[in-house]
């Protein structure tokens, strides 16, 4: 048996899963956590992956390996690879300003969109940049090159021998705000405009394109080019045009896939590419199951008991409606907004009116990206419901209504972790396409007669969020 590995090197933990490079059947897996936090050094990165590796039982046998990572984050390299500060992550939203005047700078959101497909937000790499480049000017003018998440990884696997051997893909490279999902190359003038300098930049490899041979362990095994996390469950549920997927984890995450590129300046859609040459236009909220988490924590419950009282609630929690801005939002663009609870009234001030509008209002904002990939001409056909907040019954149970139509909930996996051994075989092979895998687990469907005024009653009120103050 010939095997794989797949690693997920998400925010809160680092998770790997062995498969047979074959038919893809789980033979072991391991995790590991990460430290709490929007900025980290890196080298917990490489702890946890070491001591997931350990879990799951060591890679000796191992013959290719993938890294899918988190989006987005800035890893700040000086010309000896050395870590100039602290990576900061996706959603640490200190670069907000910085996104606006990049924004501004090379002549609004259209300009954007027609640069790299998507208009930069605080997320994003070179807004970070931007901001290092503005207040930390001593760090900037010691970054050498910049790498993301899982290039970082992928280059420790292969000995981090230097910064000229940095590797990342599309997928990832997309997300960076200075990389062309039109011409598949950097945009090397951006990176300038947001660092004030150029730098080096990884080498963007293929979706099959073997990216180096690991040094870990005992074995020289092949690596793969890796993706960005959303890439990597794309390719691990084996979505298709006309699919979609929405992942409720510590973001909101509204993904597609697409057989061209999209521009979207509006900024609701950011026109990513994904891992097997397509490409992937995605909405994300920076607020998804911490939603959950923070209603079940006022109401004192647990999930499972969110879940009963939102149940009990009737569609529209009697006209209480919660806009869930509770870190701030990506999409839209507020990175100084607030939650909001709206149209309180005696008979709606109920621990499970506030449950149904925790779970409805975190699916509106859902619903409202789904929307914009439709606006943006992405076919949605066939919903897909992953991640943590997926395996609420609540949500299972009230998504249909608010999405207008069934929702797909596959058997709970490591689906980042899976398209990143997807990834790995296909490296390994050589082939012309990835594996054919079998899918994701059986999946099961959940209907629900469309409840219209559930949106509604939010779209009118989304927009009356104040901004946490100065």
């Amino acid at each position: 048996m010939t095997l794989v590995a797949g690693v997920d090197s998400s925010t809160q933990s680092c998770k790997i899963v062995i498969r047979d490079a074959e038919t893809g059947a789980l033979v072991r897996s391991g995790r590991a956590s990460h430290p709490d936090g929007t900025e980290i050094a890196p080298s917990h990165w490489w702890d946890a992956l070491q001591t997931a590796v350990a879990d799951a039982g060591g890679l000796d046998d191992v013959d290719a390996i993938s890294v899918g990572g988190q989006q987005h984050g800035m890893v700040a390299l000086d010309a000896d690879g050395k870590v100039v500060r602290d990576a900061l992550l996706w959603n640490d939203t200190r670069s907000a300003g910085a996104a606006l005047d990049l924004t501004t700078e090379l002549g609004g959101p259209d300009a954007w969109a027609a640069a790299i497909g998507s208009t930069p937000v605080a997320s994003f790499t070179g807004t970070k940049l931007r901001w290092m480049r503005d207040n930390e000017p001593e760090n900037a003018a010691r970054t050498a090159a910049v790498a993301l998440p899982h290039d970082w990884l992928t280059w420790q696997l292969a000995g981090a021998a230097g910064i000229d051997t940095l590797v990342t893909d599309r997928s990832d490279a997309s997300g960076t705000a200075y990389w062309s999902p039109f011409t598949e190359d950097y945009r090397r003038d951006l990176l300038e405009l947001a660092l004030g300098h150029d730098a080096v930049l990884p080498r963007v490899a293929g979706p099959s394109e073997q990216a180096g041979v690991s040094t870990f362990g005992s074995r020289r095994a092949v690596l793969g080019a890796g993706a960005g996390d959303n890439a990597a469950a794309a390719l691990g549920l084996g979505l298709q045009p006309g699919d979609v997927a929405i992942s409720i984890g510590t973001s909101g995450v509204v993904s597609a896939i697409s057989t061209t590129p999209v521009a979207d300046g509006s900024g609701l859609v950011a026109g990513f590419a994904d891992a097997t040459g397509a490409y992937l236009p995605l909405a994300c909220t920076l607020n998804a199951s911490r939603v959950l988490d923070a209603a079940a924590r006022m109401l004192g419950v647990d999930h499972a008991g969110l879940s009963e009282l939102a149940l009990a609630a009737p569609a529209g929690a009697d006209g209480l409606v919660l806009v869930p801005y509770l870190e701030g939002e990506r999409t839209p663009n507020k990175p100084d907004a607030t939650g909001a609870l709206h149209g309180m009234r005696l008979a709606n001030t109920t621990p499970a009116h506030l449950a149904r509008a925790a779970v409805e209002g975190m699916l509106c904002a859902l619903a409202d990206g789904m929307e914009a990939l439709r606006a943006q001409g992405v076919p949605v056909r066939r919903v897909f419901l992953i991640g943590g907040g997926a395996q609420s019954e609540a949500v299972r149970r009230i998504a249909p209504s608010v999405l207008g139509l069934d929702v797909s909930v596959p058997t709970p996996g490591e689906y980042v972790a899976d398209g990143a051994a997807r990834q790995a075989a296909w490296a390994l092979s050589g082939a012309a396409e990835a594996p054919a895998w079998a899918a994701a687990g059986e999946a099961d469907v959940y209907s629900a007669d469309p409840a219209p005024q559930v949106r509604a009653q939010y779209a009118a009120v989304r927009e009356l969020t104040a901004d946490r103050p100065a």
